[in-house]
């Protein structure tokens, strides 16, 4: 996955309800998903920090972190 096509984007609204359960169900549907926050979403938080949340939200761990754009993976469940 380059860093170019990122499924999920932030936006103004913010880290929303409806977003962590889009990126819950592109995870269980392809185990890793690129986020790329828009500057307009970053309202104080930086985006190490929603990283973080969407990990824990969705019981997965960031792989990759480079700018405003990241990457959250969920293994396998065994």
């Amino acid at each position: 996955m380059s860093l170019e096509d990122a499924t999920v984007r932030i936006g103004k609204k913010g880290l929303t309800t409806f977003l962590i359960d889009e990126i819950d169900k592109q995870l269980d549907k392809r185990k890793t998903v690129k986020i790329k926050v828009l500057n307009t979403a970053l309202r104080g938080e930086k985006t190490e920090e929603i990283a973080q949340k969407i990990a824990s939200e969705t019981c997965s761990e960031i792989t990759e972190l480079r700018g405003h754009t990241f990457i959250v993976h969920r293994p396998k469940k065994s």
